[in-house]
């Protein structure tokens, strides 16, 4: 146990709840049963004492016995189903910027991509007061916008020429909008390398766009999303790496944890 978990469970008003959930996080870091004597050991406890937990746990059917030692139970299961059935992606948006030391400050909105645009569903006003043109229900062309370029980089060249394809000429709404569609698969291309897409302007005169994709949270639900604008003059590459860094840790926050390429 780190000196840490030792000082968290000192504070704790109710000790014996705080070291069974220490004991549900050992058994699911661990990927294995533990033996009491392994599960003692990392709570810093007696073996008695780990012993009555394991059986009030047991009792509860969150760990079951084995023969090699104690895992984690069925109810576990159950519980975490019952979380992403009641989990609301859009809901826990606003939270979750709240909770971001680097979003808390920033304009940031959620988009889907309707055909060939990003569509702006929800928008999170941070600190910092940032004047953009994007209301909630208007929108971007996908191939332009950074929202738009974090949906259109989960899919591959192919994909996206054929759907750019359909609007060509594509859209220039500032003089720095790409143009051509190979433009646009280079600067998605990098994206894919960074781990976020940028837009230059590209949409919106004096803007700077940073994006993520964000995995719909139920099969069949869209994919969004996650979205910041930053005045050109603010936009230096330290605050669009911390921003970018931010969006996925925001990402991944509204990821459901059953999803199929979240445990890929």
């Amino acid at each position: 146990m780190s000196v840490d978990d030792a000082s968290a469970l000192a504070r704790d008003p109710a000790p014996a709840v705080g070291r069974s959930i220490r004991l549900l996080e050992m058994l699911a870091e661990a990927g294995r049963a533990l033996t009491l004597t392994e599960l003692a050991s990392g709570l810093g406890l007696a073996k008695s004492s780990t012993a009555n937990l394991c059986l009030s746990l047991e009792g509860g059917r969150m760990i079951e016995r084995v023969a090699s030692g104690y895992r984690l139970g069925i109810r576990t299961a159950e519980l975490g189903g019952a979380f992403a059935a009641q989990f609301n992606q859009i809901r826990e948006f606003y939270a979750v910027c709240e909770s971001s030391p680097v979003l808390a400050r920033e304009l940031v909105q959620v988009a889907m991509l309707d055909d060939l645009d990003a569509l702006y569903l929800a928008r999170y006003e941070g600190s910092r007061s940032v004047r953009l043109g994007t209301p909630l229900g208007s929108r971007l062309p996908a191939a332009l916008s950074a929202t738009g370029r974090a949906l259109l980089m989960t899919r591959d060249d192919e994909t996206v020429r054929d759907l750019l394809s359909r609007a060509r000429p594509l859209p220039q709404l500032t003089e720095h909008s790409t143009v051509d569609v190979d433009g646009v698969l280079a600067k998605l291309a990098a994206a894919r390398t960074r781990g976020w897409s940028v837009d230059e302007e590209e949409s919106f005169r004096g803007i700077v766009g940073v994006a993520v994709p964000l995995e719909g949270w139920a099969p069949g639900d869209p994919q969004l999303a996650l979205g910041v604008g930053i005045p050109v003059a603010d936009a230096v590459p330290e605050r669009l790496e911390r921003v970018g860094a931010a969006l996925r840790e925001a990402a991944a926050a509204l990821t459901n944890p059953f999803s199929a390429s979240r445990s890929a």
